[in-house]
């Protein structure tokens, strides 16, 4: 069968070839240039060639030119994809991109062997053990199996990050990646509430509809909902969470393209969950669901957004997989708010390398430390439904009250500390030393987030350590960061003591975002008259 569909094709390119002689007017489909150039490749290149990879690499370069998130994905690559999402596998632990050549990080996963050692969003993976994957342009396929391996090996990578000179060396022992999506959920106050969605995924709404009763019948009324750093997910987990907070018949967001109809997403049924004040956090990585929940809340004037610009992920992809289990996903509309804002950042079809580099737009600018050097689109003006309170489109969602990015405890020894999986190791060590003491002292994480404090004692045990891993002792830096050290200690042994325990819970004190998304939801008038457009 193949022969003959060579056959057939190789036939018209003679003809067409043929024609060409006979006449400079020949017209050819699109679709005919194609197919004569795969079988003329085939037919008269001067070394074999694989036709497979070819056609790949002509959907790739295709693909390019439309927009940044349309993309290409081999068979092995599409039968991975959903893991993320859907199952369990061994392996460092993030989301990544690949631009061009270079692997960005976009989110190591909660509680995963990347985020214990501080591997952080934006960072680039320059290579991992002997591999080098800069500069190498390896397919997503690739770069899995060089970061994947079996729980217990050791992943010795080298990082290039932002704003950081020369390489940063991490060691990153591989391990069972947690698949779930609601990474913390306590009582910060007798009255407030908190929960961090980390991904939204197949259980995510059931998972925060759980949490939120568990919380009510601590007595909470009022909710701080964190999706910092959330890369989104999947639509409907979106839907199904902003449906438990808005009222039946309230829009949640809508989708448009050019050749699928208009779809749109309205709450369809009264929510048994009973919430107050509700405060939304977001950053420049929260990004696709996350701005639609976001956004919903902010455009019914159900809650206020506190945070950064989120990223502007708002391009809708339709898989179309082939017969061979390879995949397209194609971008067909476009993520809308209920009033009408598209959640899509600007963009150049075909300039995905400038697309790329919007966070690094963003950090040059001075926008993550001020409100006013964010670009605000004039003429995207739209107001919210009940209060008609005034909000920009132009991609991103804007939050209510912005919270500059804090660096007030980072030093070159904490990130030393992190980078070489020092502070983990520590915080190991001594659970080991002392688990059934602690878990005797402490019996649920609640006891120990209240009552634990990290001894100087302990704190001059990880100065020994750190030596003895060629960090030198600086007092000037360890000062800066002993808040920070003491607060991740303490959030390691949270999430390594108890099966619910959370990192957020010890660290969230030190979190500008969070300070200020406290304040303002324990603060009725502030909260009411921002909720009115009332500055």
């Amino acid at each position: 069968m193949k022969k003959l569909l060579f056959l057939s094709l190789a036939l018209t390119a003679a003809l067409y070839l043929f024609g060409r002689q006979q006449s400079t007017n020949y017209e050819i489909t699109p679709e005919q240039k194609l197919r004569m150039a795969a079988v003329l490749i085939e037919s008269y290149y001067v070394e074999n060639v694989n036709s497979d990879s070819i056609v790949d690499q002509a959907i790739i370069a295709m693909l390019e030119t439309l927009d940044p998130h349309s993309q290409y994905s081999t068979p092995e690559e599409t039968a991975e994809f959903s893991q993320p999402l859907e199952g369990k596998f061994s392996g460092i632990g993030i989301q990544f991109s690949m631009v061009e050549d270079t692997v960005y990080v976009i989110q190591p996963t909660a509680g995963g062997p990347s985020e214990k050692v501080g591997i952080r969003p934006g960072d680039r993976i320059i290579s991992c053990n002997d591999t080098v994957i800069a500069g190498q342009k390896l397919k997503n396929s690739g770069i899995i199996k060089v970061l994947r391996g079996p729980k217990g090996t050791v992943a010795n990578l080298k990082i290039k990050r932002l704003g950081t000179d020369g390489l940063i060396e991490f060691r990153v022992v591989r391990d069972d990646i947690p698949i779930y999506s609601v990474d913390a959920a306590y009582m910060v106050t007798d009255e407030v509430g908190f929960i961090s969605i980390i991904r939204f995924g197949e259980t995510t709404a059931q998972e925060v509809h759980d949490a939120v009763n568990r919380l009510s019948r601590q007595g909470m009324k009022h909710l701080i909902v964190d999706l910092s750093g959330n890369g989104g997910g999947y639509l409907g987990a979106a839907y199904d969470i902003a449906s438990l907070f808005l009222n039946p018949g309230d829009p949640v967001v809508f989708t448009r393209g050019l050749h699928v109809p208009d779809s749109y997403f309205n709450v369809e049924t009264r929510s048994d969950i009973n919430v107050d004040r509700l405060v939304v956090m977001v950053d420049q990585y929260s990004a696709s669901a996350s701005e639609i929940f976001s956004g919903a809340m902010q455009d019914n004037d159900r809650g206020l957004v506190v945070g950064r610009r989120t990223f502007g992920k708002g391009l809708v992809q339709r898989p179309f997989p082939f017969p061979d289990g390879s995949m397209i996903r194609l971008t067909t509309s476009r993520y809308y708010t209920p009033t009408g804002r598209c959640i899509q950042k600007p963009y150049t079809r075909g300039q995905g390398d400038d697309y790329q580099l919007d966070m690094l737009n963003r950090y040059n600018s001075g926008e993550l430390w001020h409100a006013d050097s964010i670009k605000v689109d004039t003429t995207e003006v739209y107001y919210t439904l009940r209060n008609h309170r005034t909000v920009y489109g132009g991609g991103g969602i804007i939050p209510d009250v912005f919270v500059p990015v804090d660096t007030s405890y980072t030093s070159h020894y904490y990130r030393d500390l992190i980078a070489r999986g020092t502070l983990n190791k520590f915080t190991l060590n001594y659970i080991e030393q002392h688990r059934k003491q602690l878990r005797k002292q402490y019996p649920d994480e609640d006891a120990l987030a209240a009552n634990f404090e990290v001894s100087q004692e302990m704190l001059q045990e990880l100065i020994t350590v750190a030596e003895t891993d060629e960090i030198p002792y600086n007092e000037e830096e360890f000062n800066t960061s002993r808040p920070l050290i003491t607060a991740v200690i303490k959030g390691l042994m949270l999430r390594d003591l108890y099966e619910n325990g959370t990192y957020v819970r010890a660290t969230n004190p030190l979190n500008k975002d969070f300070n200020a998304a406290l304040e303002l939801i324990t603060d009725p008038e502030r909260y009411n008259a921002l909720l009115q457009g009332k500055n």
